[in-house]
């Protein structure tokens, strides 16, 4: 059996370790498009910070992890899947055959149709190579605008304020993290970060950046202009699947996959940012790029790959951040659903001290949760979200005191039990 894994970030490696404890004598092929081995970009901003090396990135560290586990890892980029004839191409020309094939393929940063945005000292950050480039001119007191406050943003932001630059940050949102926080938790978040020092414009776009007498200068879509020696973009993110054209994979905004990771096309499976799969709460397609939905859709996909009848429980919101310092998390259905679905919620506010707390029922059960500045126990939350069980009593304690969400947890596991 031979397969081959297009993506060799976290879901891509996953995958290839699992198929070879799964299947001791397949041959496995693991593709990547730069010239580094498998890393992690959760761990660039640590790479830009200086905390670690390019190397402390890699997701193995040991230098003879892939010959031991026999993963044949392989440099090149992929243009084109020939289902018909099982191969996938090269953008040199060379073919590879394929028994089962895996597309992890992942994201790549979203670029605005904003003109200046291809300037020379306009970034995005989000391989080694843009780090490497970030941190030459990211110096000490440089202005620095960065174009994008959602999760991705608030880790690359954490990154330069430690650099010490002088760091504006632009949201089109009406608050930073806007797909990951409430309204009231997301700009308690924006007056953290400004009391740190950091400028925030939210409800604005960057409409056009130009340069002047050496510097950038970016324009507002409200008519203000900052100047800065360096722009980032992080302004989300967007499957890779360009080159699946004419494969006759179904893809929508994503790859569609089913239960068990497997595309519209046989001996293709998909794994991780690349695909939508169906939601962990709603079942319908959607797409979720988070690491812990990447590795578990990748362990799902390598055990059917393997001849296997894994299935997955389906898509999940989980998100925890450190913004400056300032922990904040949500987990599934942070939204809250309508009160025409049995949806109810409280939201607990503290501004002084920076902690909020939110929950999200549907009927008697929490089907969603956000916090900051809760670091004590908050994965009860998540696990209350994950394992759906019904909260009986509970939901009214909860309603009353959202924070005893500890003892709930605890209360329904025995039960349960």
């Amino acid at each position: 059996m031979k397969h081959v894994i297009i993506g060799n970030g976290p879901a891509g490696l996953v995958a290839a370790e699992t198929l070879r404890r799964l299947q001791p004598d397949a041959e496995i092929a693991l593709i990547g498009d730069e010239s580094e081995p498998p890393y992690s970009r959760m761990a660039i901003p640590y790479f830009l910070i200086g905390k670690i090396a390019d190397s402390g990135t890699h997701l193995r560290k040991a230098h003879d992890h892939y010959a031991r586990e026999r993963i044949h890892l392989i440099e090149g980029k992929v243009v084109k899947v020939d289902a018909q004839a099982k191969q996938v191409e090269f953008a040199s020309g060379e073919r590879l055959p394929y028994d089962r094939l895996l597309i992890a393929s992942g994201s790549h940063p979203i670029r605005p149709k904003v003109s200046g945005m291809d300037l020379a000292n306009v970034h995005t950050c989000w391989t080694i190579e843009d780090a490497r480039a970030i941190a030459a001119k990211a110096a000490p007191g440089a202005r620095v605008l960065q174009i994008g406050a959602g999760f991705i943003g608030c880790i690359i932001m954490e990154a330069l304020a430690a650099r010490g630059v002088k760091l504006t940050v632009v949201e089109m949102g009406d608050r930073m993290v806007p797909r990951m926080m409430t309204a009231k938790a997301g700009n308690m978040i924006r007056q953290w970060v400004e009391n740190k020092g950091v400028g925030v414009h939210v409800n604005e776009g960057v409409t056009a950046i130009t340069q002047k007498d050496g510097a950038l200068l970016a324009k507002l879509s409200t008519g203000a202009e900052i100047a800065a020696d360096l722009v980032i973009c992080a302004a989300g993110v967007a499957p890779n699947t360009a080159f699946l054209a004419d494969s006759g994979i179904a893809i929508e905004r994503g790859i569609r996959v089913d239960a068990g990771m497997r595309t519209s096309v046989a001996e293709i499976y998909a794994a991780g940012d690349v695909t939508e799969a169906a939601g962990f709460h709603t079942g319908q397609p959607e797409l979720n790029a988070v690491q812990p939905n990447a590795v578990d859709q990748a362990r799902v996909a390598a055990h059917n790959m393997a001849g296997g009848a894994a299935v997955s429980g389906g898509s999940l919101a989980i998100n925890v951040l450190d913004t400056l310092g300032l922990i904040s998390t949500s987990f599934g259905q942070w939204q809250g659903v309508g009160k025409e679905q049995g949806g109810a919620g409280v939201e607990l506010v503290d501004e002084a001290n920076y902690r909020y707390l939110s929950l999200q029922f549907k009927d008697d059960i929490l089907i969603g949760a956000t916090s900051i500045g809760w670091t004590d126990h908050v994965g009860a939350l998540r696990g209350l979200v994950q394992t759906q069980a019904p909260l009986g009593e509970w939901k009214d304690r909860l309603l009353a005191d959202p924070t005893c969400f500890m003892a709930a947890y605890l209360g329904t596991a025995q039960k349960a039990a």
